[in-house]
């Protein structure tokens, strides 16, 4: 689901520390109840909106994916 939180939200961003630091990543938040993810190039762009259930899948299938011999 897409979302925009309120402009005066207590969103605070965060990206990865092996970001290079190139606008080319994700930036997450904790907003409210939910996960929140946009990219850091366009920050005024589209916000995806996770539970914290989906985004512990999510980040589940990415492990398990980057995990697998290919």
């Amino acid at each position: 689901m897409a979302t925009q939180p309120n402009q005066d939200s207590a969103a605070v961003w965060r990206k990865s520390r092996a970001s290079s630091g190139d606008s080319e990543c994700v930036e997450v938040a904790k907003w409210e109840a939910f996960v929140l993810v946009r990219d850091s190039g366009d920050q005024s762009g589209v916000i995806l909106e996770f539970s914290p259930a989906q985004w512990r899948r999510f980040v589940s299938q990415v492990k398990n994916t980057n995990a697998a011999p290919g």
